[in-house]
């Protein structure tokens, strides 16, 4: 009974910024064929606070409902609060271990039900200035290697013309376009079979960075930066350093246990 008022409640959302979006943004979507059966975890780049309508749009329009892991404070927003909580948007407290552990185990359960969930691994709108995908955090990969559900890139651009990042008015004449894209499922199968340790981890982030930053450059038609942008640094380093930096706290902390 629950998810079947769930369902109706997405039924009129939807039916109310379908048209809305329709209407101010036209579209182009291509490999909807790689969104698999069941249960999976799909990774998006970041540049516009429009993002989560134009990929939830895409993502709902080939029949599957999409679950956010969205920043907690949207929670509290009147109203935007108790529609995400009645589409079963998923909170997520940054600075809260607990919650956010708590958020991963929400997700689990969609994921158990073969519901999508929507990630956003950078886990706030990219900081690179050219606007490329930057440095992703880890609880994507994570949970699509504990699950073993497919992890499914998602990239668009366009939507930036319209809402552009960190902006709050719309440009809505001339009327844009945006285009995106489904990848293939990010190949993980060799780290399913190990370990869960830093390295691990560190590797299935860098192949989700890897795979948006390819994605991106293929809607763009041009060459990525040969470095991605570190927020916490504010500035772009090695692509590999995420790797190196895990490893050299694996070190660490065996030399610790010694």
């Amino acid at each position: 009974m629950l998810r079947r008022r769930r369902q109706l409640r997405w039924h009129f959302t939807a039916g109310i910024v379908r048209p809305a979006m329709n209407l101010i943004l036209g579209k182009r979507w291509q490999g909807a064929e790689n969104l698999p059966a069941g249960g999976f975890i799909a990774v998006a780049n970041h540049i516009s606070e429009l993002d989560p309508l134009a990929v939830g749009h895409a993502v709902y329009s080939a029949g599957y409902t999409p679950h956010f892991l969205a920043k907690e404070s949207l929670f509290r927003v009147p109203g935007l609060g108790a529609v995400c909580r009645g589409l079963k948007q998923i909170p997520v407290a940054r600075d809260d271990r607990q919650a956010a552990n708590h958020s991963l185990e929400v997700a689990r359960e969609a994921l158990s039900e073969d519901g999508a969930i929507l990630i956003y691994p950078e886990g706030t709108l990219t900081r690179d200035p050219d606007g490329w995908p930057m440095r992703c955090k880890s609880g994507a990969a994570r949970l699509a290697l504990t699950t073993g559900v497919p992890l499914v890139p998602i990239t668009h651009w366009g939507v930036q013309d319209v809402l552009p990042s960190y902006s709050k008015v719309p440009r809505l004449l001339p009327r844009r376009k945006y285009t995106l894209s489904v990848g293939k499922a990010i190949d993980l199968e060799d780290l399913r079979k190990k370990p869960l340790t830093r390295t691990v981890l560190a590797e299935a982030t860098q192949r989700v960075e890897q795979a948006l930053t390819d994605g991106v450059a293929a809607l763009r038609g041009e060459t990525p930066p040969e470095d991605i942008w570190d927020r916490g640094l504010n500035q772009r380093v090695p692509r590999d350093q995420l790797k190196e930096r895990a490893r050299q706290q694996e070190r660490e902390e065996e030399e610790g246990r010694e």
